[in-house]
């Protein structure tokens, strides 16, 4: 499957799933996936945080877990903000875990890994914002 890039995928993905987990969730309120995991949980997703330092400890309300495998339900989305280096274990979470799409955020990349993931069936989408995408997609 090739890289997802164009409006219509983006928009059917977050339509279509409703369960993301924020792999990297900071508690940091001046962090990224802090303030996308707020936005997320705004527009109606559910929202599980994965952070093997924060595992035990809630974040915007919710329980963080140490990782996929750990979390009460599959994860639809694995919304990754960890370093590209590691996306490959990541990935194996995610299909593991019996994920649909993994989704990297902007400076986040790993070809192979992504690779592996398209193999497994996932849908993959790299280097980009799911809140900036939502917003430009969906809020009218």
């Amino acid at each position: 499957m090739a890289e997802i890039v164009t409006a219509g995928e983006l928009r059917d993905i977050l339509t279509r799933y409703r369960r993301i987990a924020v792999v990297g969730l900071s508690n940091n309120p001046m962090r990224p996936s802090y303030g996308v995991a707020r936005y997320l949980i705004g527009q109606g997703y559910e929202v599980a945080g994965v952070n093997p330092n924060l595992a035990g400890q809630t974040v915007l309300g919710l329980p963080v877990y140490a990782t996929l495998a750990d979390l009460p339900k599959p994860p639809e989305i694995v919304d990754v903000f960890r370093r590209s280096v590691f996306v490959p274990e990541v990935m194996e979470q995610a299909i593991a875990a019996g994920a649909k799409v993994v989704w990297t955020q902007l400076g986040v990349k790993d070809d192979g890994a992504a690779a592996r993931g398209r193999a497994a069936g996932l849908v993959v989408v790299q280097n980009r914002c799911t809140a900036i995408e939502h917003g430009r997609l969906l809020r009218e």
